[in-house]
């Protein structure tokens, strides 16, 4: 793990906190200016990491492919708290076998992903819909139903962005909403599929200690057919 993760983290966290005052609160003066430096500080610290990754990545075609969401951080505000997305990879998941310590892993990755996807979108789409004309999302409670309604790809329509930054953002979510899905159904059948080849293995194990029960049963009952005289013997 670099040394900037920690870094990065914090000034991800210290965007997030800005950029959710300055869309609810909707400060004026010093915390409005403060806000701003936070924001702009944090924006600062995102361009200048990508810019040194990507001069000391070996192959660098291949490093900017791979870190087209770093780019989309820095290219697009309504990203950057993603990089709080890095913490997850903090976390040790404890578990029995490498297995389940992977879907463990998955899990805590989406949980934490869909929750900061919906609230960031919402804080989003909210902060370029609300003064738009003909906008049918005036309010953070209308923002953060359209937000969950549309990750879980359910699209009621009573709620839709009217904005171009506002579909751009409906597009994105909508993506990540089908992902996150491929994600849950293949971490479940992964589940089902442990459960199964488990039970087939307690399965077989039983099965073969009834085998060598059973064959030492008929040794024993062989070895006392052969103890007892036959009655030519006497």
């Amino acid at each position: 793990m670099r040394r900037t993760e920690w870094p990065l983290a914090g000034a991800a966290l210290g965007f997030l906190a800005a950029y959710a005052v300055e869309v609810l609160a909707d400060p004026t003066g010093a915390a409005r200016a403060v806000c701003e430096v936070v924001v702009d500080v944090t924006w600062a610290m995102f361009i200048v990491d990508y810019v040194v990754m990507l001069v000391l990545a070996e192959h660098r075609g291949r490093w900017f492919v791979r870190h087209l969401l770093d780019l989309a951080a820095i290219a697009l505000p309504f990203l950057r708290p993603l990089r709080l997305l890095r913490l997850v990879q903090l976390f040790r998941v404890l578990q029995h076998t490498t297995g389940t310590a992977v879907r463990g892993r998955v899990t805590l990755y989406v949980v934490t992903t869909t929750a900061l996807l919906v609230f960031v979108s919402a804080l989003a789409v909210y902060d370029v819909e609300r003064n738009a004309p003909g906008a049918t999302i005036t309010s953070f409670g209308d923002a953060l139903w359209w937000a969950i309604v549309t990750i879980t790809t359910v699209g009621y329509g009573d709620l839709t962005p009217v904005t171009v930054e506002g579909r751009l953002i409906a597009t994105g979510v909508m993506i990540s909403g089908i992902a996150l899905l491929g994600v849950v159904t293949a971490t479940i059948a992964s589940w089902i599929i442990d459960q199964v080849g488990r039970r087939n293995d307690e399965a077989q194990t039983a099965t073969r200690r009834e085998i060598r029960e059973l064959t030492d049963e008929i040794r024993a009952l062989r070895e006392l057919v052969e103890q007892r005289p036959y009655p030519h013997d006497r």
